[in-house]
């Protein structure tokens, strides 16, 4: 249903290794590299996350209530990508834990532009 989701980085070199060091795990490398925009994710086929310098020129903004939210796979998925991330530059915007008693369990951070990302497990 979703073929890539975009957010605005203001550095595309910093985006691009943030990125695929964070979801490597998961089969996540830099697939198209067009210089403004490059599309991360595990095939074409499947649905990716691209990261761009936004097409106006004017400066990258996180937008508020906007979120990337990735499925870890596991509640111990969810606590190594967060620390992973945190690792990598991101700042927290809500530890890992169970959110909905006996349904969900996630975490958020922000990358180093302020997007919000969730890594979550439903159970």
């Amino acid at each position: 249903m979703i073929g890539y989701v975009t957010i605005g980085v203001s550095d595309m070199g910093k985006a691009k290794q943030f990125y695929g060091d964070l979801l490597g795990e998961l089969g996540g490398k830099v697939l198209l590299d067009m210089e403004r925009i490059a599309f991360i994710g595990e095939s074409m086929a499947k649905p990716m996350l691209a990261v761009c310098v936004p097409f106006n020129g004017e400066p990258n903004h996180p937008g508020n209530g906007n979120m990337v939210a990735i499925p870890a796979g596991s509640k111990e998925a969810v606590d190594t990508f967060y620390h992973k991330a945190i690792e990598l530059g991101a700042t927290c915007d809500g530890e890992p834990g169970q959110r909905i008693p006996d349904m969900f369990y996630g975490a958020y951070v922000r990358d180093p532009d302020g997007n919000k990302l969730a890594f979550f497990e439903f159970s």
